[in-house]
């Protein structure tokens, strides 16, 4: 590795037995550390889904209003590719350091203002815009961040430990959602959940000013990275890095492979085991939502390191194997997990689907789809619709048959429609004597299983996204580096996996079958795995320099 041209730090010479330097040791753990605040930040609010879609959209159904509060969280997510284009090509033009400042105070000063915003009740419906609005700044913000501190940790590393080197970089995302977990335990167990829900869940945003401050004097302490300071030195650097990154076959034909190839797949597992699991636990299977704070904290300390053994790992055999071999596990074991996840976090539940399923029958002409983005469908106007309602909020699995007018069948039990005013509530009924859980018995949660199931979720995680960075880094050439790794990133991450939850959830809505929302991850994944057998190319031992 070459001596850092603005540091009189030299590298260290590329042996097996090399040691990381106190310059390169500094480079991971500031690049590191200011990148897990930023997850923290961006993280906040997908944990609290469920307490801001009762506060910014109150005006409609429960159902919409929790598929609405996921599509804010998808929209910072939506406009991530174009955070990658515009900081991508900064990035390339005049640096790595400054680049990931600039994105580091957007992502931290629109992370504040959230916990700021009025209410719908307060503000109506100028609340969810507004909300919708920093969403999409952090988005942005966020979309230049990954692709400069990946590059700038692999610019630092020398050839034969990237993998391990930038796999730091990869557990940041881990961390920064462990550490909103934390604050989010902490404040609510302070508060208590009636103030927490009321107005306790501002306190995680307001205090990240503080991690703001710290992270910008961190990032500071860093000089540019070596390659592109060499380059900038020699005059090499890309006058026009997006027309290079995308308008020429070669470079664009790689792009698309990095994403049809790597990060889809990648995309799609990380956001399954890391959110879409909180929110089947929380949503679906009812536990509470301090206990299933805790219960994935404690599965995302325990899988952490693993990003780091399998960026070391992909030193040794390459990132092609471990990414697409989490990729196959990952479609080939979702539905049993997820299925045992019930089991274990809602044994009544799972019980009663045993004992008691639930089935509508309802001509199909008869019945809306639980999804309203106007608010101004109550459900209930037939018999299929008042079922349907009121079995996606009490979060029971059903089947439908065409056929009747909305009867429902509960086990040997019929619930015919009769009186329509009295339908919700005799349903509502039937399916607690059936055994239907309001919520999840803490009592009765087996949670040494739960968190050995979130754990191998978690697991999946690891191995997909531990040797993603060095890959993606190792694809493109260092002139066009930032820009070209960013967009196939951040289009699979931002797309592909930050709709993951709120269309998972569309799909459960639509069908009445709590698992049905897992073949979204479950084709893409195994897609990636086919397309990257065929078409990625191994990079472990690729120099980067040029």
């Amino acid at each position: 590795m070459s001596q850092d041209l603005t540091s009189d730090t030299p590298s260290a010479p590329e042996g097996d037995h090399h040691t990381a330097t106190k310059n390169e040791k500094m480079v991971i753990a500031a690049s590191s550390l200011g990148t897990v605040f930023e997850w923290y930040d961006f993280y906040l609010y997908g944990l609290l889904a469920t307490t801001i879609s009762a506060q910014f959209f109150a005006g409609v159904n429960d159902t919409t209003a929790f598929i609405f509060a996921l599509a804010a969280f998808a929209a910072g997510f939506a406009v991530r590719p174009f955070g990658a284009l515009v900081f991508g090509r900064i990035g390339d033009l005049v640096g790595r350091k400054n680049t990931f400042l600039v994105t580091m105070g957007i992502m931290g000063g629109s992370t504040f203002a959230v916990g700021l915003l009025p209410n719908f009740a307060t503000a109506g419906v100028a609340a969810p815009i507004l909300l919708v609005t920093l969403r999409v700044l952090q988005g942005l913000a966020l979309g230049g961040q990954y692709g400069g501190a990946a590059t700038y940790v692999a610019e630092h590393a020398p050839n034969h430990k990237r993998g391990l080197y930038t796999s730091w970089i990869q557990t940041t995302a881990t961390l920064g959602l462990f550490a909103s977990l934390l604050v989010v335990i902490g404040t609510r167990s302070w508060l208590g959940e009636a103030a927490f829900a009321s107005w306790g869940w501002r306190v995680p945003f307001l205090a990240s000013i503080l991690l703001l401050g710290v992270s910008l004097w961190v990032r500071l302490q860093l000089n540019e990275s070596p390659v592109y300071a060499r380059m900038k030195a020699t005059g090499n650097v890309s006058k026009a890095p997006l027309t290079e990154a995308f308008l020429r076959w070669g470079n664009l034909r790689i792009v698309l492979i990095a994403l049809f190839g790597a990060v889809v797949g990648q995309a799609v597992v990380w956001y399954t085991g890391q959110f879409y699991a909180l929110f089947f636990l929380e949503k679906t299977l009812k536990v509470d939502g301090m206990t299933a704070n805790v219960l994935i904290a404690v599965a995302l300390a325990l899988g952490t390191p693993f990003f780091v053994f399998f960026g070391w790992l992909s030193d040794k055999i390459g990132r092609k194997p471990i990414i697409l071999a989490g990729c196959l596990l990952a479609s080939i074991s979702y539905f049993p997990l997820f299925h045992a996840l019930t089991q274990a976090a809602n044994p009544a539940l799972a019980e009663a689907q045993a004992k008691a399923p639930v089935t509508v029958y309802a001509d199909p002409a008869l019945c809306s789809v639980q999804f309203d983005p106007i608010g101004k469908n109550k459900f209930d106007k037939t018999g299929c619709d008042i079922a349907k309602s009121t079995l996606a909020k009490a979060g029971v699995p059903y089947a439908t048959k065409a056929n009747g007018s909305g009867d429902v069948s509960i086990g040997a039990t019929n619930v015919a429609v009769g009186e329509m005013t009295t339908y919700s509530k005799r349903l509502s009924a039937a399916l607690a004597e059936a055994g239907y859980p309001a919520k999840a018995d803490d009592a009765r949660i087996n949670k040494p299983m739960v968190v050995a199931i979130l754990f191998a979720l978690v697991l999946l995680v690891t191995m997909v996204y531990g040797p993603i960075a060095g890959m993606l880094v190792e694809l493109f050439p260092s002139r066009i580096r930032y820009t070209s790794m960013s967009l196939p990133y951040h289009l699979g991450n931002g797309w592909f996996g930050g709709f993951l939850p709120a269309t998972a959830f569309a799909m459960v809505a639509a069908t009445g079958d709590i698992y049905y929302g897992l073949w979204y991850p479950v084709v893409a994944a195994a897609c990636t795995f086919i397309l990257g057998l065929l078409l990625l190319p191994e990079t472990f031992r690729k120099r980067i320099e040029d």
